[in-house]
């Protein structure tokens, strides 16, 4: 890989040879803490007429992470608890009636239902916000992502702010393997970086991060890039990629081609126009008394007018 120009964030690389390179980012941000208790993951699948597919999904979920809740593992790789948020993205299949199921059996599982399709990047959205960890970690629901490669990632992930995965091997037809390997070539030519594989959906990030991002249609294939864009330090690591067992792809080059060519377009305007401000309180206020002092002060233009 090589660095960005100066000034923007850049990435690791976890698979490279000897020490992970390291390349300025914009602003400083808190990696995982060394103090108090062990955080927080909160696991969002989006998910579309899903239901062959989930009970194994959430099983292998399920299978990956508790034993990082072990007390006997080091702090910096260990975690309080998970919860796995599968956002029903307004399936016409079983997936309702298989999630109340396995909510039964999996404690650690909390389904949300939309009331119609919104599209992958909406639904995921849904799961940032209603995620109760302080980290987030992003799995696709087709099975073709693999669960135990979250916890490599979680491995990874001290001293940085977020963890993301590239398909070592593409279990795909070639014909998507090539437009993903020149998307991702194009990708990093038009934005500045280097990120591996910007279609992985295997990821671990702050969930202080996520909610910063801007989000819209089409946004969930440039997480990467618009974590970086936030001053995220990043890590890469390589993830396995597995054959799609039930159903077929809800993507294809007609419904995804020329729109993902207008969004990077968006995405390159937005990469060059980030918003950076820290805010200082000359003094803490109690909510009520600053809710006064600010009546006070229109109340006194308005007297003044």
């Amino acid at each position: 890989m090589t660095p960005n120009p100066p000034g923007r964030p850049h990435i690791a690389d976890a698979s490279a040879q000897g020490p992970p390179r390291l390349w300025r980012r914009d602003e400083g941000s808190p990696a995982v803490d060394d103090q108090g208790p062990p955080p927080f993951l909160s696991v969002v699948v989006p998910a579309k007429d899903e239901a062959a597919s989930l009970p194994q999904l959430v099983a292998e979920i399920v299978e990956a992470l508790r034993p990082l809740c072990r007390r006997d593992l080091p702090r910096a790789t260990r975690l309080l608890g998970f919860e796995v948020l599968v956002i029903d993205d307004g399936s016409t299949d079983d997936t309702p009636e298989v999630l109340r199921r396995l909510e039964v059996e999996h404690p650690e599982l909390r389904p949300i239902r939309l009331r119609s399709n919104v599209g992958q990047s909406a639904a995921t959205a849904v799961g940032f916000r209603a995620a109760r960890g302080a980290w987030i970690a992003t799995l696709d629901a087709d099975l073709q992502n693999d669960p135990a490669d979250l916890a490599a990632l979680w491995r990874e992930l001290p001293g940085y702010d977020a963890a993301l995965g590239w398909r070592a091997e593409r279990r795909d037809k070639w014909s998507r393997r090539v437009v993903s390997r020149w998307a991702n070539r194009v990708r990093n030519a038009v934005l500045g970086q280097s990120i591996r594989d910007t279609g992985c959906s295997v990821r671990i990030f702050r969930r202080d991060l996520a909610l910063r991002l801007p989000l819209f249609h089409g946004a969930h294939r440039f997480l990467g890039p618009l974590l970086l864009r936030e001053g995220a330090r990043v890590v890469q690591a390589p993830v396995n990629h597995r054959p799609r067992p039930h159903g077929s792809s809800h993507y294809n080059f007609r419904n995804r081609s020329f729109r993902v060519v207008s969004d990077l377009m968006g995405v390159s305007w937005l990469m060059r126009r980030p918003l950076r401000y820290e805010a200082v309180e000359p003094r803490a206020l109690e909510p009520a008394v600053a809710r006064d002092e600010a009546f006070d002060r229109r109340r006194a233009g308005e007297l003044a007018a």
